[in-house]
């Protein structure tokens, strides 16, 4: 499942990557993974289904909220949440923070509000949606081109340094999160792709498990092949001023964190180079 469990019968382990950016506008958090009320009471928020799929490791310290405390915030101080997607396990957290305004694609929203089909039902929990008004939208076919991705839309309250990069596939409405760092970009994937070796321009490889769990949770297989090779196009032609990561592989999260998976993030742990404008938490499945 992971390409790094050396046994069938050993548990795998995934990431949520979130990032948390400190700007001018206050703290602005991309995505969030699961939530305080995920932890509390799981089975009434989460669906049975990928309980038992995923098996989540419930840490209220592995929280978004609950890290963001320990490296000397207030999680009131998070006044916008950008977001890839409404799956569970990257909006879970959204209930934690009262004061945030919540961005994501238009197509995102409207296909999670329909709940069209059984799987929507178990990925897309309204159960999580008390921030329902105070989202904001933004329509695809509209924006600016980045890097050869067009329809590309500036956060405008972020001063245009945070941008929702349409990434069509997983979701109707999925997006990669664009944050212009002190020497470059940072390109937050989400679920475009799941695994590392997917993005080697040569001979792309990913895990069994991770293949069919992909192939599963697809809206549009197409689109989510062709965005993972313009993604492969960006990180070989523009590796020196785009970072590109995704929110499940643990060997990225370590990477860009400087600190294992399991560790939650500290005022120590925060950050491992002083120059850097974002930072990783991240929560367990």
């Amino acid at each position: 499942m992971d390409g790094r469990t050396h046994s069938l019968v050993h548990r795998g382990e995934l990431a949520c990557h979130c990032l948390l950016l400190e700007t001018d506008a206050g703290l602005v958090l991309v995505d969030t993974g699961l939530g305080l009320r995920d932890v509390a009471h799981p089975r009434a928020r989460l669906s049975t289904f990928f309980l038992a799929l995923v098996s989540p490791d419930f840490r209220a310290e592995m929280t978004a909220a609950r890290q963001i405390e320990a490296m000397g915030f207030h999680a009131a101080d998070v006044r916008h949440i950008i977001l890839t997607h409404l799956d569970f396990d990257h909006a879970g957290g959204l209930d934690d923070f009262p004061n945030a305004i919540v961005h994501m694609m238009q197509r995102e929203r409207d296909y999670a509000l329909e709940q069209r089909t059984w799987l929507d039902r178990q990925r897309f929990r309204p159960q999580q949606w008390g921030s329902r008004d105070r989202w904001q939208v933004y329509q695809a076919g509209e924006g600016e081109t980045w890097y050869g991705f067009d329809s590309v839309r500036p956060i405008a309250a972020l001063a245009d340094e945070v941008a929702l990069v349409p990434l069509a596939g997983h979701t109707h409405g999925h997006a990669g999160v664009a944050v212009r760092g002190e020497a470059r970009w940072l390109l937050l994937a989400g679920d475009a792709y799941f695994h590392q070796d997917e993005m080697d321009p040569h001979e792309p490889q990913c895990p069994p498990g991770l293949r069919f769990y992909q192939a599963m949770m697809e809206k549009n297989r197409r689109a989510r092949l062709w965005n993972q090779q313009r993604l492969r196009e960006l990180k070989s032609m523009h590796g020196g001023e785009v970072e590109v990561c995704c929110s499940h592989d643990v060997a990225e999260f370590e990477l860009a964190s400087g600190r294992p998976s399991r560790r939650p993030a500290t005022k120590m742990h925060a950050t491992h180079s002083p120059r850097d404008r974002f930072r990783g938490s991240e929560t367990r499945h």
